[in-house]
């Protein structure tokens, strides 16, 4: 494409790639990016190869979701501030409003007998997917026995109470402190584990839902949102689940359901949340909220993000943090696999048996044959209807 390319052409451009892209791009951060590199580095010639990788390495220094900020720098590279707003906005605006559509849907029809076998079906498999990408993540994340160590401090916090962002933050101090050559000393940090819970392990009282509430939960998620999409099911779980009162267990299962089988970024669970929480307005509030972080943070710092990861000490900082949002990610993973595994003997033993037999099987096709998650979950639907339909599951009582 010519340099001397008018601005508005660029505009509408960069609107016609990325409202394409959010509405037809399924599969997940991974999926949208090789999407996103087909489109501006080998049909369109926007970016050249080594350009749009150095982009996807510095989008892992910064929160938020990648591919979304792979949009947003995209944008900022070929038309300016005017480029970043409208590559960013039209990626993530259909997934947002066919996700507030479904959510919608699930308010009006989620409690009828004939919807609710889906969603018995969905959970497992969602769990699985939760711990797949645990699983992902950890493995680029785990560089050293050191930040195995870093890790499991970071589930020590968790359990203990200690708020995520606190946690996160504690993750990456930890990266940094067993980056140090080693010393006599060199196991104290360790102790140190300690030192914030008296402060943080306090609950969130509960208090009636508000529009400003709800927007300062999710625009500090966008902030602080280390490890990928599924690192906000964490902050779901402690604050609007098990803090506020705000949302159920098995919406927040749901949710995560939905940001799976629809396109385009997976935060678009926000809009989901937002809405069973406020209606339409808590859906606007909330899709606003999570995402405008990751446009200051493009745009301010761009300029500096080789250089962070190029720095010693910043890097080990980073790593600590990713380490962390793994960490926050597992625990979460087990304690909506506790809830789905036992909660379904309750009700009956073959209802049991057939919930977790569905996700062991979506397991095996998720980590051998790689299934993706639209598939995986569709699977789980049509089970969760067998199964009401054998007489196995009778979700009235779940």
């Amino acid at each position: 494409m010519p340099q001397d390319t008018p601005m508005t052409q660029r505009l509408v451009e960069l609107a016609q790639v990325f409202a394409r892209l959010g509405g037809l791009a399924f599969g997940g951060p991974a999926a949208h990016i090789a999407l996103i590199q087909k489109e501006v580095v080998e049909e369109r010639q926007w970016l050249s190869a080594a350009e749009f990788l150095d982009l996807m390495g510095a989008t892992n220094l910064i929160p938020g979701p990648n591919s979304t900020e792979m949009a947003i720098l995209v944008g900022l590279r070929r038309a300016g501030g005017a480029g970043l707003v409208v590559a960013g906005v039209c990626f993530i605006l259909p997934a947002a409003l066919i996700t507030t559509l479904i959510a919608w849907g699930y308010r009006e029809l989620g409690t009828l007998p004939q919807v609710a076998p889906l969603l018995v079906g969905i959970q497992p498999v969602t769990v699985m997917l939760i711990v797949q990408a645990g699983w992902r993540l950890g493995q680029k994340a785990v560089k050293s026995r050191l930040l195995l160590g870093v890790g499991l401090g970071v589930i020590l916090l968790a359990i203990l109470g200690v708020g995520e962002v606190l946690a996160l933050l504690a993750g990456g101090i930890l990266g940094v402190l067993v980056r140090r050559p080693p010393q006599p000393a060199q196991g104290a940090w360790w102790p140190g584990l300690g030192l914030p819970l008296v402060m943080t392990a306090t609950p969130v009282p509960e208090i009636p839902p508000s529009l400003g509430l709800l927007g300062l939960f999710f625009l500090k998620v966008g902030a602080v949102l280390f490890g990928g999409g599924y690192l906000l099911v964490a902050f779901i779980e402690n604050d609007l689940v098990n803090g506020y009162g705000w949302l159920t267990q098995q919406q927040l299962l749901d949710a995560i359901a939905v940001g799976q089988f629809t396109p385009g970024p997976v935060l678009s669970t926000a809009s989901f949340i937002g809405f069973q929480i406020s209606g339409w307005s808590g859906a606007a509030v909330s899709t606003v909220a999570i995402f405008l972080p990751s446009f200051f943070f493009v745009l301010l710092l761009n300029p500096i993000l080789v250089w962070f990861r190029r720095t010693p000490w910043t890097g080990a900082f980073l790593d600590g943090l990713n380490v962390g949002a793994v960490a926050l990610i597992g625990v979460v993973a087990v304690r909506l696999g506790w809830q789905i595994g036992v909660t379904p003997f309750a009700v009956s033993l073959w209802q049991g048996v057939w919930v977790v037999g569905i996700g062991i099987l979506s397991g095996i096709l998720l980590f051998w044959k790689r299934v993706s998650a639209p598939w995986l979950i569709g699977l789980g639907a049509i089970l969760g209807v067998l199964g009401y339909g054998l007489g196995v599951i009778n979700p009235t009582l779940s």
